[in-house]
C-alpha cells in the first residue's frame, strides 16, 4: 500500500496544485513564492468547513479538475471534521498534512500541536487570515476564531428571525441557545503569530474578543515548516503521499491519516 514518503524530484522543479482553505492565504502564497518549485495556488472559502460533505465535495472536484502537466496536487487541509476523509487521488500523487485539523499547519507539526493542547484545557485559536477575512474584517465588528462564528447583536437578531420564519419561535430560541454554547466550554483563547504580515491590529482584536468573552488571552509563535515542507517537497513522516489510485482515512492514531484502496474508505 502507498502514502510512503515521497523524495523532492531530482531531475528538477516540480510542478504542483496547492489546494488550501483561505484561513492559509497569506502563508500559502509566501511559501508558494520562495518554493524552488512552480506552484499554483487556488483557495477555497473557509465557510465550507460548516458543511463538511460540501468542502469534501469541492476538494474532490477541484483535484479531479486539476489539468495535466502538474507532478502532484497538495491540500493545504487536515482532517477538518472528517471533511477530508474519502478522498481520492486520480493520475497523480494527492499530499497532505498528518493533521486534525489546520491548528497543526499553523503550528509547524504535530509534535507541537501536541504540546499545545496537551492540557486540554478547551482553546479558541485565531489567526491573522481568519480575523481579516471573517464579516467586518478586522477593524470591523465581528471578529471570530477558528471554528467560530459571528456574533454581533445585528447578526443574532437576523439569524433568529430567519430561523422564525422557518422553524417558528420556539424552534428558534431553542437552536439559538444551542449555538450560543459554544462560548460556555472555552477558557482560553490563543492568537497565532505567523510573522507574515503585520498582525498588531489582528493580535488587538482577538485579545478583545477574549476579554469580552471572559477567556484567558495568550499569543504565540506559529511555524511555517510544515507548509513549507508541503510546497518545497520535503514528504517525510509528517506528510502523508496519496499515490494514484489511493483514497484518504482516518488512521485513529498518532499518524492522524493513512492510504486504503478507494472501496475501503
Amino acid at each position: 500500500m502507498g502514502g510512503e514518503t515521497m523524495p523532492v524530484a531530482t531531475t528538477g522543479p516540480m510542478r504542483l496544485r496547492l489546494i488550501t482553505c483561505d484561513i492559509l492565504a497569506r502563508p500559502a502564497y509566501l511559501c508558494a513564492a520562495r518554493s524552488p518549485h512552480v506552484v499554483d495556488v487556488t483557495t477555497l472559502p473557509r465557510g465550507l468547513h460548516a458543511e463538511p460533505r460540501d468542502l469534501r465535495s469541492r476538494l474532490q472536484s477541484a483535484i479531479d479538475a486539476t489539468p495535466p502537466g502538474y507532478d502532484a496536487i497538495v491540500l493545504g487541509y487536515g482532517l477538518c471534521g472528517g471533511a477530508t476523509a474519502g478522498l481520492e487521488a486520480r493520475d497523480i500523487p494527492v499530499v497532505l498534512p498528518r493533521a486534525h485539523d489546520c491548528i497543526t499547519l499553523f503550528l509547524g507539526g504535530r509534535e507541537r500541536y501536541r504540546t499545545a493542547t496537551e492540557d486540554d484545557e478547551p482553546t479558541y485559536w485565531y489567526v491573522n487570515d481568519q480575523l481579516e477575512r471573517a464579516y467586518g474584517g478586522i477593524s470591523g465588528t465581528v471578529a471570530a476564531g477558528i471554528g467560530a462564528s459571528s456574533d454581533t447583536d445585528d447578526d443574532l437578531d437576523a439569524l433568529h428571525a430567519a430561523y422564525v420564519e422557518r422553524y417558528g419561535e420556539d424552534n428558534a430560541d431553542y437552536l439559538m441557545e444551542v449555538m450560543g454554547a459554544w462560548r460556555i466550554r472555552y477558557r482560553r483563547a490563543t492568537f497565532i503569530s505567523m510573522g507574515v504580515v503585520d498582525e498588531t491590529r489582528a493580535a488587538s482584536t482577538a485579545r478583545e474578543q477574549a476579554e469580552r468573552r471572559g477567556w484567558r488571552f495568550e499569543r504565540i509563535e506559529g511555524s511555517l515548516v510544515l507548509l513549507r515542507r508541503l510546497i518545497d517537497g520535503g514528504w517525510n513522516e509528517d506528510v502523508l503521499v496519496l499515490a494514484p489510485g489511493e483514497a484518504l482515512a482516518m488512521s485513529y492514531d498518532d499518524d492522524v491519516v493513512r492510504a486504503v484502496e478507494p472501496s475501503a474508505g
